[in-house]
């Protein structure tokens, strides 16, 4: 089945008028839908012209929030009482106790919560009261790119869903946001939260872990064959060959783009993933999406590092200790020093 496209033609801005728009958080995706919002409020001349608030705590991003023009409130309860539409934009770990407990006790009953991550939607870590609608809006880029991209009018590739529809016109508000940061220039797909978590948590946990293990297992058999370090650095990913490959596959097609490459390449690369033996793989990537990710186990498993454990930051950092201690990690450190590139 085939999802739904929105364009900036399929979308009104109506919804937006005269509210007031809160934004939980000024990083990154903060300031960048802050910025087209603000920017699209202008170039459509919306009336009654929107207002737009920054909550955040006193810090670098807040800063840059009074740089921006927006200035910034930190009384989260104050400011979640102000606001017609609310953009939750902190940190997945976060969000559930300051909306919890700072911002859901004085929402406006017919408030609309936008997420830009299904996480907390899907695993129902957020209390939000049945009148209020919920909606995903969740760009598939870095929010710099968010805004890059905005400027040069290009839009970028966005999810959308409608995870509450406590007033019955959550799709209108939620295809007017899309709109307003800008997401509808290049099309909007219609997705849902729980097919958002799955996908972005499956990659993180099934997908990228298998290339950051294949090309820490490639790096030492080819170094126990002789390779140098700075041979392999550079052949592996330094030279960026890599990135050229994956922009080459969104440009013309995953499989088609292997006809840049030369003819021994093709028809190793052909052939070889042919050869694969995907059976152990397909078992790792099951269990990972049903027992992993659907049953709810490694949502359970992370928020316990700040309740019951070390806290996120302190595993962040046990975990960085002991893979920088890989043979691929200590071989390219020696070679970004030699090459003054740290």
């Amino acid at each position: 089945m085939s999802a739904a496209l929105y364009y900036d033609s399929d979308c009104s801005s109506a919804p937006l008028a005269g509210k007031t728009i809160v934004f939980v958080g000024y990083g990154n995706q903060g300031r960048a839908q802050a910025l087209n919002l603000r920017d699209t409020i202008q170039s459509e001349n919306i009336s009654p012209a929107p207002r737009i608030i920054v909550a955040n705590n006193k810090d670098s991003y807040a800063s840059k929030a009074e740089e921006d023009g927006f200035g910034f409130q930190t009384d989260w309860a104050a400011t979640a009482a102000e606001a017609d539409i609310l953009f939750l934009l902190v940190p997945d770990q976060v969000q559930p106790k300051l909306f919890n407990e700072s911002l859901a006790p004085t929402l406006k009953k017919t408030a609309c919560v936008v997420v830009a991550s299904g996480y907390n939607v899907f695993y129902q870590f957020l209390h939000v009261p049945t009148s209020n609608d919920i909606v995903m809006v969740a760009p598939r880029m870095i929010g710099t790119s968010v805004r890059s991209r905005y400027e040069s009018n290009q839009g970028f590739p966005c999810f959308v869903s409608v995870e509450q529809d406590g007033t019955g016109h959550a799709k209108e508000v939620a295809l007017a946001v899309c709109k307003g940061v800008g997401a509808t220039k290049g099309g909007v797909i219609e997705s849902s939260a729980k097919e958002e978590t799955l996908m972005d948590l499956f990659a993180e946990q099934a997908i990228w872990p298998q290339v950051i293990a294949t090309f820490r297992e490639a790096y030492g058999t080819l170094k126990k064959l002789g390779c140098s370090d700075e041979a392999l650095v550079h052949e592996l990913w330094l030279s960026k060959e890599p990135a050229e490959v994956f922009e080459k596959c969104a440009d013309d097609g995953f499989i088609s783009q292997l006809r840049y490459h030369s003819s021994v390449s093709q028809y190793g690369q052909l052939k070889g993933s042919m050869e694969v033996d995907t059976g152990a793989l397909k078992k790792e990537y099951q269990r990972v999406a049903e027992q992993r990710i659907l049953n709810g186990a490694f949502a359970k498993e992370f928020m316990a590092l700040d309740t019951e454990g070390p806290g996120v930051d302190k595993k962040l950092d046990e975990l960085y200790d002991e893979v920088n201690h890989s043979e691929l990690a200590e071989g390219e450190a020696r070679v970004r020093a030699r090459l003054g590139l740290n």
